[in-house]
């Protein structure tokens, strides 16, 4: 197994060209690309209707979720593709080793098959206690990450395969039917280390919300900066008329995070104050904090709030954007207008 293996890179994807050339490769403009995320407690039968008013209103992508043990991604992918023409469908992501490498392969050639162009893969360490409670948990998450990714490249690319890894074992492995452009590999992870390994074998990355500016630049230069390297983001977005009220709803999730201590928001430059404020005040020093801090973190506030930290985003190198609505239905699904109005804008 070679951890240098060519991977096929692709430039900026750019707004009014997605279902046009393969991949959105017209340079004439460079806004990310925008949609929703799908979250795993919506019902399996409701994606097609969230994909068809995606793409009726404007909006460029889809991004289904994998969690376990919820709904299957690919069936979501596959069924988003199937009700729409335009619309790009993002999966974040499965996990590396829940399935074999050449099974992963064959689900990721046939979803290109059905919608060539507009399905962008995701492939991840997944959450390690679920790993275990199905007795696939890897003794090293990097290690398993690295080979089922370069073997997945290269059955794509059409390869006939034979690997002798710790975690991925292929004898004349050969896709019937590979694409005929591969699409990138996204990986979905957080740490440096599995940042590097991104950069080195993958096309680009997928960031869980709180993907914020400070941190997309932070990514990049942890995957060493490789050249045309996709990155994709989930933002986690809640819009009010009063930012407060915006404030109020998101301050419980942010909370949450703080106390898991997310990655991502090690890197904000306020990182230290922020903590300090929580731990004095709770909640209410969150809902009280400046609104350049909300501002870094997402896509809250008004609507005007949210279209600056898209314009962030963008400006930090995003190529793609799914805005991550509530995860309760009666909640999330209104946003869904939301959306729209921003991939609008």
């Amino acid at each position: 197994m070679s951890g240098n293996l060519p991977v096929r890179r692709f430039r900026t994807p750019v707004r009014q060209t997605v279902g046009g050339d393969l991949y959105g490769l017209d340079m004439t403009r460079t806004s990310a690309a925008l949609g929703m995320c799908f979250p795993r407690t919506y019902p399996a039968a409701l994606v097609k209707d969230v994909a068809r008013r995606l793409e009726g209103g404007g909006a460029d992508e889809l991004w289904v979720i994998e969690d376990c043990f919820f709904t299957a991604g690919p069936s979501l992918v596959s069924a988003a593709l199937s009700v729409t023409e335009r619309l790009t469908v993002g999966l974040g992501i499965v996990p590396a080793v829940v399935r074999t490498a050449a099974v992963t392969a064959m689900e990721f050639a046939t979803l290109d098959a059905l919608a060539p162009g507009r399905f962008l893969p995701g492939i991840g360490h997944g959450v390690q206690e679920w790993m275990d409670q199905m007795g696939v948990r890897p003794k090293s998450p990097l290690t398993a990450l690295e080979e089922v990714t370069v073997a997945v490249n290269r059955l794509l690319a059409g390869e006939n395969v034979t690997m002798d890894g710790k975690y991925v074992s292929l004898r004349d492995v050969k896709l019937d039917a590979p694409p005929a452009e591969a699409p990138p590999i996204l990986l979905g992870v957080r740490g440096p280390k599995s940042m590097a390994l991104a950069g080195r074998v993958a096309g680009g990355v997928v960031l869980a919300e709180p993907a914020t500016p400070s941190y997309v630049r932070a990514a990049f230069e942890q995957a060493g900066s490789p050249e045309g390297f996709v990155m994709a983001v989930f933002s986690a977005f809640c819009v009010r008329s009063d930012r407060k009220a915006a404030y109020e709803w998101t301050a419980p999730w942010l909370a949450g995070q703080l106390e898991q201590k997310n990655p991502a928001l090690l890197t904000v430059p306020f990182y230290d104050d922020l903590i300090s404020r929580y731990d004095e005040s709770g909640l209410p020093g969150l809902i009280s904090m400046p609104q350049e801090w909300w501002a870094e973190i997402g896509p809250i506030g008004t609507i005007d709030d949210a279209a600056a930290h898209l314009d962030a985003l963008e400006a930090a190198g995003v190529h793609h954007i799914g805005l991550f609505p509530d995860p309760e239905v009666e909640h999330g699904l209104p946003q869904l207008d939301q959306v729209l109005e921003l991939a609008n804008r």
